[in-house]
């Protein structure tokens, strides 16, 4: 009976018959999860399980000495209201049997698709992903499913049935991402840009972190090795948001490969979330708010901005064309069979 249950699963493309009882099964690497299963985006990423992750699901405090790192020095030092910086999501889409059941993990795909319909764009104005991590987890009580270094790693700290606490109104139905970057500034302070980029002899801008940002726990933690991150442009880029004249230094090129490939990914697992972004009648990206009755419409993806009037992530040199034809791309693209 065994021998011919392993030929069926044979027959059937199946490996099951060749696994070994506690033979470890190992990621390519660029897997994220959503309801407990890995999706491919051919980008490189580390989840909350891989080491060197960020975990979201855990009380302590990351970025502080352990015998402090608990909720109960973290409640009393850090002035937190709650050991959670996550909750159920979509508790307004179903039925209290359903609730229970996603209470205790069970979310099936599908369910999961009939909620997202959103891929909320942020910068961090931390500048690389571990100082973004400590601020929201350590600091702020808040959390994102991904973060996007400046080399281009995609950290991702929580499965995405999770809601976690980024984008206000939006929570329930989006997926979240804090991109690594300083941020856009007003004329007046726009000279916190000359502390993270200099120009090097050729008159190349480079991303030149400050040392006080590379000191602590784990340093500067970047992935990739005496990384060099340059902006995708090399002018500053000057634009409105919010009704704002900003000034702000383009992303890399790395994130915008990973975005590119996380965004046709999230686009593929979730059928709801189109691959678009909220534009004018010209097709050019909206640079403001979008009012309550658009934004409860809109399914694709958007900007921090685009949900709250009080921000102006992920900022004027954001080039969303250049992430969401790239999606497109992928999606067109054939596949082997």
């Amino acid at each position: 009976m065994i021998r011919t249950a392993c030929i069926t699963l044979l027959l059937s493309a199946s490996s099951t018959c060749f696994a070994q009882i506690g033979e470890p099964v190992a990621r390519t690497g660029d897997e994220i999860v959503v309801c407990g299963r890995f999706f491919h985006t051919t980008a490189p990423v580390v989840t909350w399980l891989d080491p060197g992750g960020y975990d979201a699901y855990r009380v302590e405090r990351r970025f502080v000495p352990w015998q402090d790192a608990g909720w109960a020095a973290t409640k009393e030092q850090a002035g937190l209201d709650t050991p959670n910086r996550y909750n159920l999501r979509g508790k307004e889409y179903f039925s209290p049997d359903q609730i229970e059941q996603h209470r205790g993990g069970q979310w099936t795909l599908d369910e999961l698709r009939d909620v997202v319909d959103q891929f909320v764009l942020h910068y961090d104005v931390c500048g690389v992903s571990r100082r973004c991590f400590q601020v929201l987890h350590d600091s702020r009580c808040l959390s994102v499913h991904f973060m996007v270094d400046i080399d281009g790693t995609i950290y991702q700290t929580l499965d995405l049935k999770e809601r976690a606490w980024h984008g206000s109104t939006s929570n329930s139905r989006s997926v979240g991402v804090e991109i690594a970057h300083i941020g856009a500034y007003s004329a007046k302070s726009r000279d916190t840009l000359d502390q993270w980029y200099k120009k090097d002899a050729d008159g190349r801008v480079r991303l030149t972190v400050p040392e006080r940002i590379g000191r602590g726990i784990g340093g500067l933690g970047v992935r990739t090795p005496d990384f060099v991150g340059r902006p995708a442009r090399n002018e500053l880029v000057v634009g409105e948001v919010q009704g704002y004249q900003l000034y702000q230094y383009d992303f890399t090129p790395e994130q915008y490969d990973s975005l590119v490939k996380l965004t046709a990914t999230l686009c593929k697992v979730f059928p709801k979330l189109a691959c678009d972004y909220p534009k004018d009648s010209d097709g050019e990206v909206l640079p403001r708010k979008l009012e309550d009755a658009e934004l409860r419409a809109f399914q694709g993806v958007l900007g921090h901005y685009h949900i709250q009037t009080n921000k102006t992530d992920p900022g004027p040199a954001m080039d969303w064309g250049r992430i969401i034809e790239g999606a497109q791309e992928l999606l067109d693209a054939p596949t082997g069979g």
